[in-house]
């Protein structure tokens, strides 16, 4: 009786009763109550992600999940719980690849449902999947935390890695976007990578769980808070890692190297008109050649940027070597294909750098093609058009590669959504001094999905301790430095150029850029090992 009372005086003082009667309801919900909930956990998590960006909302959503899921006893049920809040979140996160559509609605409208449910739905279902390897590993108290941090995290990696990976909205982006003191917690991926940061951020998120588990009558009340306890602390630990990280910044740029950065902002549905084409191409020449170009020595245009052949097109190649700085290089995208025969056989979304005498002295061909949008899978059997330009499948590169261009430092480009790929930023071989993506989110409108591919570029640069140049046709441009850090930038809808010097990388390779995804093996482990040997050992029990 005399530890009861302790227990309810504990319980009071922090205000914890109530949180147990929450967790108590949680856990009775049952049918669509149960899953209703789980799918509004699941947008509230999206909130958490650029642009909202309110990070603390991934507590309320994983420790909610815990509390949900304490209340499933079948493996369906843990399924349904899993998928309809992997659902909602995906539905919150990525509603803006519709958007895409309305660039030719007449044409494209029969996918719209696609679009906004089937690809949520179908990449809830390793959400489902998740919950049901939850339910296996079957831990009790604070090890449920671990537990679904564990799970979820595979389940990213699956998701980044099947069915050529799409690896967007993976949870550890959370501290890649505007909410206070995230960037020093962003600092973790030089050593865990984004998916080793997912791991940390939904074990924070899943811990104060425990909050809702007083029990009258044990002897140690206050042990309930631990977790929570623990959760904190470990933000801090990272903060504080994350700040000493930073005080190694000395602001040091590569000299003798002055960038401009050319947004033109081109609306997706004039980009290929023909009737705009050559009007889209004299915006650029205009916006490089715009008061300043004298004290630049590389010019950047973004994705596509030169809706032409290059390298069969003799007049709008001399164009731009025209324009290109004394002694430096004019850096586009483009269009490229084979010389002969004269109808193209391969076509390849490429980035191409181009000299002041007209010569191409370097060139990168996209590797990681956008599904529906650059190509069809399986056409045979799937007879169905691509969204973008033109009806030939646009082919893919060798891989990875680090370009060698005069008076730049050796760079590592990448072409659109590659730079969400971590694994496939660089050519590991021979390791660039600095990283440039060209892109064009103009696909998207004023929506959260450019918001969110500038925050994963940023990630890139943390990950590897390089600067990271970003050349969009409309947003995000921006220089960011090896640490995450904004430099400069040009906002969403902006016509212009952005001028600025290359930030320094860092002397030295990251853990995560040594080593890679070897550390992430090492934290499954690490929090797997315990929980399955407990599973193990309460099945034989």
């Amino acid at each position: 009786m005399a530890e009861s009372r302790i227990a309810l005086r504990f319980h009071a003082a922090f205000g914890l009763d109530w949180m147990q009667r929450l967790a108590g309801w949680s856990g009775d919900l049952t049918g669509w109550r149960r899953y209703g909930i789980g799918f509004f956990l699941g947008v509230l998590a999206a909130a958490a992600l650029p642009p909202v960006d309110i990070v603390p909302t991934l507590i309320v959503s994983f420790s909610g999940l815990i509390w949900l899921a304490d209340g499933c006893h079948r493996p369906r049920e843990f399924f349904a719980l899993g998928w309809s809040f992997a659902f909602g979140f995906f539905l919150a996160g990525l509603y803006w690849i519709a958007i895409s559509l309305f660039t030719d609605i007449a044409s494209f409208w029969w996918l719209l449902p696609f679009a906004v449910l089937a690809l949520p739905a179908a990449l809830a279902i390793l959400g489902g999947l998740a919950l049901l390897a939850y339910h296996w590993i079957g831990a009790k108290g604070v090890g449920r935390a671990f537990a679904l941090a564990l799970v979820w995290t595979v389940a990213e990696w699956v998701r980044g890695h099947i069915l050529t990976g799409f690896p967007w909205n993976l949870v550890g982006y959370a501290w890649s976007g505007g909410f206070p003191g995230a960037g020093t917690v962003l600092q973790t991926a030089s050593v865990t990578g984004i998916y080793g940061l997912s791991l940390l951020t939904v074990l924070i998120a899943a811990l104060p769980s425990s909050l809702g588990e007083i029990v009258l009558g044990a002897a140690r009340p206050w042990r309930r808070l631990a977790p929570a306890g623990a959760a904190l602390g470990l933000v801090v630990l990272l903060a504080v890692a994350g700040a000493a990280h930073l005080r190694g910044d000395n602001g040091a740029v590569v000299p003798n190297i002055h960038l401009r950065l050319v947004q033109p902002s081109i609306v997706q549905s004039l980009k290929w008109d023909p009737a705009a084409r050559e009007g889209n191409f004299q915006r650029l020449l205009a916006l490089s050649t715009s008061p300043g170009a004298e004290a630049i020595t590389t010019i950047i245009w973004p994705e596509a940027a030169a809706t032409y052949f290059l390298n069969r097109d003799p007049t709008h190649l001399a164009a731009i070597a025209a324009i290109a700085p004394r002694g430096g290089l004019v850096l586009t995208g483009t269009l490229r294909t084979e010389p002969l025969p004269e109808q193209p056989v391969h076509i390849w979304n490429s980035l191409v750098a181009v000299d002041r005498g007209g010569a191409i002295v370097g060139a990168y061909d996209k590797v990681h093609l956008v599904p529906f949008g650059e190509y069809v899978p399986l056409r045979s059997i799937l007879p169905l058009p691509k969204i973008t330009a033109g009806s030939i499948d646009l082919s893919s590169g060798p891989g990875p590669r680090t370009l060698d261009l005069p008076g730049l430092p050796p760079v590592g480009p990448s072409i659109c959504y590659e730079d969400i790929f971590p694994e496939g930023t660089l050519d590991t071989a021979h390791r660039p001094a600095w990283l440039l993506n060209v892109t064009n989110d103009a696909w998207f409108g004023f929506s959260s999905g450019p918001f969110q591919h500038f925050a994963m570029a940023r990630v890139r640069a943390v990950e590897q301790g390089m600067s990271m140049v970003r050349s969009a046709n409309n947003g995000i441009s921006g220089v960011v430095d090896p640490y995450g850090r904004v430099v400069k930038r040009l906002a969403l809808d902006d016509i212009g150029v952005l001028d600025a010097e290359l930030p320094a990388s860092l002397p030295h390779s990251t853990v995560y850029g040594s080593i890679g995804d070897w550390i992430l093996l090492l934290m499954l482990v690490a929090c797997g090992v315990p929980l399955l040997r407990y599973s193990w050992l309460r099945r034989d029990n």
